[in-house]
């Protein structure tokens, strides 16, 4: 937290804690408590909903360096967790507890500057996010989590279902753009894998 004198960090960093996730490990159950202000310090949480099918729509993710929007909300508003939250990888986090979350916002104006600072960019990110599934299609989308995603070596290491909760859509959609793309020669997918081979043919499916 940069701007914080210092007698302001050393009360922040005293009752800080942090907590490890494995991969698969939940951060948050749906209509959970908020009981820590939460930094992501190396990772990645997967921040999602599920409908009364069990579908699954992704809302966004926190990567290293992040904070969790919803959490904000909810400790601002004193309110449970609308969503659910799970580790992706190993995830590290820097977790302030609630109830000296409160008292910083109170008495430490730096921190609260933070916090509100950080949050105004977290919701225009958030809307920014809802635009791109209303106003783009799902091949669109599938072509940037794809590009998104990628490692060094151009592959993905995601099923035909995770893609689907990542794009707002189902396994069947994803499935028939991915065959497409791997008879045209662009990815080739495996179990669990999808690997880029024309990187340039996807990003022009970005934007048409």
């Amino acid at each position: 937290m940069k701007g914080l004198p210092s007698d302001d960090l050393t009360r922040v960093t005293k009752v800080v804690q942090f907590p490890v996730l494995d991969a698969g490990q939940i951060a948050y159950e749906q209509e959970a408590s908020c009981d820590n202000y939460l930094m992501c310090l190396e990772g990645r949480t997967r921040v999602f909903k599920l409908s009364n099918g069990g579908r699954e729509m992704l809302i966004y993710k926190v990567e290293g360096g992040g904070t969790c929007m919803l959490t904000t909300q909810c400790l601002l508003s004193r309110s449970n967790f609308p969503a659910e939250s799970i580790a992706e990888e190993r995830t590290e986090l820097a977790a302030i507890p609630a109830s000296w979350f409160h008292v910083f916002m109170a008495e430490i104006p730096a921190f609260r500057d933070f916090v509100i600072t950080d949050y105004t960019k977290l919701l225009g990110a958030m809307f920014s996010f809802m635009d791109q599934v209303a106003f783009s299609t799902i091949e669109q989308r599938l072509a940037r989590r794809l590009l998104a995603e990628a490692d060094g070596a151009q592959m993905v290491g995601k099923t035909h279902q995770q893609l689907a909760a990542d794009v707002g859509s189902v396994r069947e959609m994803v499935s028939r753009h991915l065959g497409e793309w791997e008879r045209s020669g662009w990815v080739r997918t495996s179990r669990g894998k999808i690997e880029i081979l024309d990187g340039a043919a996807l990003a022009s499916r970005q934007s048409r």
